[in-house]
């Protein structure tokens, strides 16, 4: 027979819409009653690709990412208290490979980041990987870059690939800020190395001399900026203020983001967690323990955490301390096919920028998307998915701000507004404020979080971006495999 004409195509489409309404009737009335800040993400999942505009290609093979997992990220000083470092990092590293059944013989490098470094362990990318059981003929090494570090570790090895030197990596990053170092101060420090070289009680005892009382103090991690002396907590305070981002604001984001997280992990989204075994206890930790869903009105009772009485940025509001690690399996398109993965997504263009330290620690991210949209040939409506870094509700707000803001990009990026950030399609299964934020895995956990995201929500493209300390910003393209 002769193919239906236009209009009988179009009578069939009419038809099966009427029978089909009564379904979605049905869908309708029921999701009307999910909790009022979850609108956003049941709108960011029913939504199709924003753009099917093709991004720029890269030199260099295709990288894609096969798989990311990460461990339980909780509060410090909870269950992985009495772990090290690299027994956490290794569990990740186990649980990618167990996920993704790479033989490990396939695995040509590792790399992970790590901020607050244990010194027995200081290349602790390849300290876990041996505890891990892994070949020693596989070279490591750790990065650090602040918050940004796993990012970093991800994308020095997605350039090896780009180079032709490896073809599979395992990249990721870790964080026990349960026990960050503490050590002794510098003129206790210098005494000690002099002991090993004195000859006798008497010149030991010379060692004391001019020692001062306060000189006994520990020393614990700094956590101002080295080069400003001013704690980060405070820049998030001021970056509000210059922004106009209120206080009632930052804690809808921070309710926002905790409400989301549980509602991501009650429907089982948050499933790059492996489960951890810890050490003398007959229990796996299988899920965070810092989202907490509490009221506006409580919120609204906490005192500012950095900038007192007048601040804005509380601790509700803020990242927590958390213990975590995170493990990737990145490798080149070509291999993935040869060994049979379907990836989750493809890793495209990505760029580190940085600012002023002091007036613009914290828009680090606001500067990398402008930066790697341009580099991509895309606009932010190209884009389906973001997943940006919450080291402060406000902090996030604020870059939201600067990026549609024509005066700030004019007068600092020299180039027109980059554009709105639509709220429906960013970090709807929490962030780092209800999750957690080990410093040296959160760069993983983005990334792995877009890509699933851009299949449970049909996206074609999603951007990861963060800040770091020292005004660093990064941000990555992901792209739907």
């Amino acid at each position: 027979k002769d193919p239906p004409s236009t209009t009988a195509l179009y009578a069939l489409l009419q038809m099966m819409a009427h029978k089909l309404a009564p379904a979605f009737a049905r869908r309708i009335s029921t999701s009307s009653r999910v909790y009022a800040v979850a609108a956003t993400a049941n709108a960011g999942a029913a939504a199709a690709p924003a753009s099917l505009k093709k991004a720029k290609p890269t030199s260099g093979p295709n990288v894609v990412l096969v798989e990311g997992v990460r461990t339980p990220f909780l509060v410090s000083g909870t269950d992985f208290k009495d772990m090290m470092p690299h027994e956490l990092l290794r569990e990740a590293f186990k649980g990618v490979v167990k996920r993704t059944g790479i033989p490990v013989n396939e695995i040509n490098y590792v790399s992970a980041g790590t901020v607050l470094q244990e010194v027995r362990t200081s290349n602790i990318a390849r300290e876990a990987m041996l505890s891990a059981g892994w070949s020693d003929r596989i070279p490591a090494h750790t990065v650090t870059q602040a918050c940004i570090s796993a990012n970093q570790a991800m994308t020095t090895c997605l350039s090896y690939m780009k180079a032709g030197y490896i073809d599979v990596a395992v990249t990721g990053g870790v964080e026990l800020l349960s026990d960050a170092p503490i050590r002794f101060s510098r003129p206790v420090r210098k005494r000690m190395i002099a002991s090993q070289k004195a000859k006798g009680p008497l010149q030991m005892l010379g060692l004391l001399s001019g020692l001062k009382l306060s000189d006994l103090a520990p020393e614990a991690p700094g956590i101002a900026e080295f080069s400003s002396g001013e704690i980060m907590g405070h820049s998030a305070d001021r970056l509000c203020s210059y922004f106009g981002v209120t206080r009632q604001e930052q804690d809808e984001f921070a309710l926002r983001s905790h409400t989301l997280a549980q509602q991501a992990q009650a429907a089982g989204k948050l499933n790059d967690i492996v489960p951890v075994k810890v050490p003398g206890k007959d229990i796996f930790i299988e899920k965070d323990n810092g989202i907490r869903v509490g009221t506006l009105e409580k919120l609204a009772t906490l005192k500012p955490a950095f900038v007192r009485p007048h601040g804005t940025v509380t601790a509700a509001s803020s990242s927590f301390l958390t213990d975590g690690a995170s493990a990737a399996l990145i490798m080149t398109e070509d291999k993935a096919k040869q060994l049979g993965y379907k990836p989750l997504a493809q890793l495209r263009h990505f760029t580190y920028v940085s600012q002023d330290p002091k007036d613009q620690l914290l828009l680090g991210p606001a500067y990398a998307v402008a930066d790697v949209l341009n580099r991509a040939g895309l606009s932010l409506s190209d884009i389906d998915v973001f997943e940006f870094h919450e080291a402060f509700a406000g902090q996030v707000l604020s870059n939201i701000r600067a990026m549609d803001s024509d005066a700030f990009c004019q007068k600092f990026m020299k180039r027109g507004k980059v554009g709105k950030v639509p709220m429906e399609k960013l970090n709807l299964w929490g962030g780092s404020v209800s999750i957690g934020h080990p410093f040296g895995a959160t760069g993983t956990r983005l990334v792995t979080t877009a890509a699933k995201r851009l299949r449970e929500e049909n996206g074609q493209y999603a951007i990861v971006a963060a800040c770091a300390a020292g005004g660093i910003g990064h941000a990555m393209l992901v792209e739907r495999a």
